[in-house]
Parts: structure tokens; sequence; C-alpha cells
């Protein structure tokens, strides 16, 4: 995530230490994409300094009902808009698609506006929710934004895309779980509203591919068992030793390039990586809950929405998450959620427990979970360091 010049912060989907190392690659062959790359880093750099700025709250921010207004809607009726940026950087754009109208030729256009439907219906259907806000908000997205711009954001407002370099990326409309993703940060901007920092910001962004990879299994109606638990894939090129940007299934194997290196997240809190990159690693170490995720899905079995996605929800929605909540407390505020659900000592309960055991914060959970001496709750087992990447020239 990366504050935005009007105040709000901007989350995107591919981390900043991958466009840096793309941009430093001394390849022929890669130039173009090292240059696309050091752009979009370029305008990102001058907005992530300004990651502090508050998000909007629903009654400042995003408007609901773009067509009538909330007395005029109904509720859990979709509203969508997409816009093009025809290749600027000026936003929202020029209208192209709006609720009840047709699809036409440009396929970015039809991919985002399935995507935004898709994420709607996972979050009304499933959970309840009237849009991000719960108050029926329109969904907006902005498509071919920039020139060759290597990434995907929310900006507190829309969802906006870039069309990619060709040679590494791909259009960022490509991948469902991208637009899921992103869509869900505007879900925990509107509920607990995380601080995008250290721990707390990695529960952000878990929380966003956990639900980015839920809008894409109930789209191709996939049990927990059948999913990949990638984010983005599709957005690399076959030029690129890699099949997403994460796995949730496997941190740390979703690529392995020589251009890109490999995928440096964390499994479980033995690889917990201290670092002031990346906004205190909230891309890096969002692998050690994501895991603890897909080891309850997987546990549970059938579909990954129904029952864990469901405890995960509960839990984003509570209200009793403080803004700066770390791993150990997220943790048990899912172990209070599946109790609230389905009993203590159920079996939901125990597959909440088993998971985060197996990630390392299973202390305090439940029966079966107290601590040992020295590996209480939140204790760190074991350190990485990453070494903050210099900024591009």
């Amino acid at each position: 995530m990366t504050g935005s010049s009007h105040g709000f912060s901007r989350c995107t989907i591919v981390p900043p230490y991958l466009l840096v190392r793309l941009a430093r690659v001394d390849d022929p062959r890669l130039a173009a994409a090292a240059e696309a790359a050091r752009r979009s880093l370029m305008r990102d750099v001058p907005i992530r300094e300004l990651r502090a700025a508050a998000h909007p709250t629903p009654s400042s921010s995003v408007h609901s009902g773009v067509h009538g207004g909330a007395a005029a809607r109904v509720r859990g009726h979709v509203d969508r808009a997409v816009s093009d940026a025809g290749g600027l950087e000026r936003l929202p754009g020029r209208l192209v698609r709006r609720e009840g109208q047709p699809a036409g030729a440009d396929l970015a256009v039809n991919e985002a506006w399935a995507g935004l439907g898709d994420t709607h219906s996972l979050f009304w259907n499933m959970f309840e929710r009237d849009s991000i806000d719960d108050r029926g908000v329109s969904l907006e997205a902005t498509v071919h934004y920039g020139r060759n711009y290597d990434n995907a954001f929310w900006d507190g407002e829309r969802m906006v895309f870039g069309d990619g370099d060709g040679l590494v990326f791909n259009r960022f409309t490509a991948s469902l779980t991208v637009i899921g993703h992103e869509l869900t940060h505007g879900v925990t901007q509107f509920t607990a509203n995380l601080a995008y920092e250290g721990q707390s910001g990695a529960i952000n962004e878990s929380l966003s591919d956990v639900f980015g990879s839920l809008v894409e299994q109930r789209s191709l109606g996939q049990s927990a068992a059948e999913a990949g638990w990638l984010i983005g894939e599709g957005l690399f090129t076959d030029q690129v030793q890699g099949v997403a940007l994460r796995s949730l299934k496997a941190p740390g194997t979703a690529y392995n390039d020589d251009a890109l290196g490999k995928d440096p997240q964390p499994a479980d809190m033995t690889g917990y990586i201290e670092t002031e990159d990346d906004n205190g690693g909230v891309h890096l170490n969002s692998g050690i809950p994501n895991r603890a995720f897909y080891l309850v899905a997987t546990a549970l079995g059938g579909n990954a929405w129904e029952t864990a996605g469901q405890i995960w929800f509960d839990t984003l929605t509570s209200g009793t998450l403080g803004r700066t909540v770390d791993f150990a407390g997220f943790a048990r505020a899912t172990s209070r959620a599946a109790v609230t659900r389905h009993g203590a000592g159920s079996r939901e309960h125990q597959a909440v427990i088993a998971g985060w055991t197996a990630v390392g914060l299973g202390g305090g959970l439940g029966t079966g979970s107290r601590p040992r001496s020295g590996t209480g709750p939140g204790t760190v087992v074991g350190r990485a360091t990453v070494v903050p990447a210099p900024r591009p020239e």
C-alpha cells in the first residue's frame, strides 16, 4: 500500500521489492521491462512516503449508488462502472461501461467488469455484505492506466489496472485473484481499517489474498482441495520461471526466476522477516497467515468460502480487531470467531488451532495449544533479514 496524493492509501498487488529487482536487471532482452519497472516505481515512491495517511471512512469518501442514491437502490444489487485511462495517469478516465450496458470489445474492460461482479457476489451471497462498505457503494475501476504500468492498486475509491510491460507482466485484469484481492482492501478499509505496517499490514495483505483466492475458487466452482491457492496466476508471461506472485499453499514457491529472483515469502514464524522495506514486510510476512488459512480450509474440506472463509470474515468484521493487531492477536481473534460460530472444541475450532500451530502461532488458542516457555504467542523462533533495496536512479 502507498498513500495517495489525495490523502487516501494505495494498495498495490505487486510488492516493491519485486519491481526493484526487475528495475535493476541488466539484460538487453529485458531492457524495456526494466525501464517499465523503474517508471512504475517512480510513480509509487513519492506516494509511498505518505503511507501513514488515514483511510477514508464510509461517511467521508466513496459515494453510494452512482445511479440514483442509496435510497433508490435494492440492497445486494451490484453497481459497477469501468473507465478507460487511455494510457494516461489521470483518474478516473473516460467512463466506458456502467451497470446495465452490454459488453464491448475491450478485453481489459470486460475482465474488470466480470471481476467486480464475482467479488461482489462472494461478499453478498456468502456473507450478506452489500458491497465493500455494506452500504451498496458502487464498484468502480479504471483500466489502461499509464504506459506499460506494472501494477494494479486500490486507492481508497477505485481499482486501477495497468497493462503490464508485455515482457514480464501481462495485463493486470487477467487475474481474478488480483481483482478480488484489491477490492478486499476496500472491505478491510471499511471494517477493521488495519494499519498498513508490520504485522497488522501483513494481516491486511493476507486478508486480501485469502478473499481474492476465495473469489476465484467460487467463480470456478473449486473445492479447497481442487484450488490452486495462487495469487496473480497468469500475470507473468511465459518468459518468467514462475506461476504467480504468491502461493497460500506453499509460500516461497510462487516463482524462482533469474530476473525476479526467488519468491522470498516465509511459510512460518521460523522464517519471519525483520525489515524496514515493504512497509515492514507486509507482502513478505503475509505468507505466514496465508498458510494458516490454507491449512484451516483444507483441513475442513469442501468449499473454503463456506466455513474457513466465514470464520475469517467474522473475524474481520467483528469490531474487535485493533488497528495494529499482531499475528498472535489475529490468531486469537479467529479462534474466538470459530468458537462463537461453531463452539469450543468443535471440529472447526480445532482446525483453526491446528492451522495456527503449524505456522508457529498456536499458543493460547485452546485445548492442546498452550505455549511452551519461550515460545508464547507472537514469539519469533528464528528471523531472516531483508536489506532494504535502494531506490532506482
